[in-house]
């Protein structure tokens, strides 16, 4: 299944993507969750896939983040090698963790908004997991039972702020400069993780290409580290790593601009796509 987050006039809504249209899960007749995350929680979307009829087109709806109010954001820092090199980084044993919020991100189609305080706007294409089981202490055998659904993920930064100190929370988390879509794939409708292709177009332009087997720490290891310190919980985000070619380290360091477009997109999800003002 292709799950979306929506707003047609009446609220956020859940659909399921057929084709060129969205088939809305949360009708007045469905007696489930209300939200992608209260469906995961409460393990519906077998249920919602069956109880899903009423129709839109896709075109006429403005996609949301798929999972609009996650538990967690977990991001992981210099994943790929040529991207650890680019910045200087030195290798570490454990992955580099840390946090987004919701308010700083935005969905499919909507654009990134450039703060007073900073033009060092830099995108960052990553590939987005979402928890469907939660747990501790996951085994990285058992990790990838752990995921409900993949996404494109564009965990864009405002650079300057990010290197006031060592913690780069202020340079994540500008409200409106990231974003998480177009929607939420199922496992079932994925390739295995070896034919997973992560690429940044920057007005159509390559700026970053990768495999999803280039992440120094693969996504089991990532889901198996972080739910050693932490309980992971249904709905919980994690986006795992940006490759090398980053605005930031190229010369001269190129930022997103007013009138550009970033589109990131992953094998099987698609392509998130976001303008900027």
């Amino acid at each position: 299944m292709k799950l979306v987050s929506f707003e047609n006039g009446a609220g956020p809504q859940v659909g399921i993507v057929d084709g060129d249209d969205v088939v809305i899960v949360t009708d007045a007749g469905w007696t489930g969750g209300k939200t992608l995350r209260a469906m995961i929680e409460r393990d519906e979307l077998a249920a919602a896939q069956a109880h899903a009829t009423a129709r839109v087109p896709l075109a006429s709806v403005n996609l949301l983040p798929p999972v609009l109010d996650p538990p967690r954001i977990w991001c992981v820092g210099v994943n790929y090698d040529e991207h650890r090199r680019e910045v200087g980084r030195e290798p570490t044993g454990h992955p580099t963790i840390f946090t987004r919020t919701p308010q700083s991100q935005v969905g499919h189609g909507v654009a990134f908004k450039v703060p007073a305080a900073s033009t060092d706007l830099d995108y960052e294409a990553e590939i987005a997991i979402v928890i469907g089981k939660g747990g501790r202490d996951i085994a990285p055998a058992d990790a990838l039972d752990h995921i409900v659904g993949y996404s494109c993920y564009n965990d864009a930064t405002i650079r300057d702020f990010q290197r006031h100190t060592t913690q780069w929370i202020p340079g994540k988390n500008f409200e409106d400069i990231g974003s998480f879509g177009p929607w939420l794939v199922t496992p079932d409708e994925m390739p295995p993780l070896g034919d997973i292709r992560l690429t940044a177009r920057l007005n159509g332009q390559i700026m970053q290409d990768a495999m999803a087997t280039d992440m120094l720490f693969p996504i089991p290891a990532i889901i198996a580290y972080v739910s050693t310190f932490t309980t992971l919980l249904p709905g919980d985000v994690i986006a795992t790593g940006t490759p090398g070619g980053v605005g930031a380290k190229r010369t001269p360091p190129v930022w997103m601009k007013p009138g550009d477009t970033i589109e990131i997109e992953v094998t099987g999800v698609g392509i998130l796509s976001n303008g900027i003002v």
